[in-house]
């Protein structure tokens, strides 16, 4: 139970940095950089997934 009240600290403390270094310039284009990089990563993942299902279906239409 003692590691859980930290842990929620430690997330409660990360947010309340996070939010003060998104005030700033740099921290603003630092956490747009991020949401991009990370947007773009989700999206090769989605598109890597859709290709490998459309295989997967061709495969089994194949198969029969």
């Amino acid at each position: 139970m003692k590691n859980v009240i930290w842990l929620a600290i430690g997330i409660g403390i990360g947010f309340v940095v996070a939010h003060n270094v998104n005030k700033t310039p740099q921290g603003g284009r630092f956490f747009a950089d991020l949401d991009a990089k990370a947007r773009e990563f989700g999206a090769a993942i989605s598109d890597g997934y859709r290709a490998r299902e459309a295989e997967l279906r061709d495969a089994i239409e194949n198969a029969d």
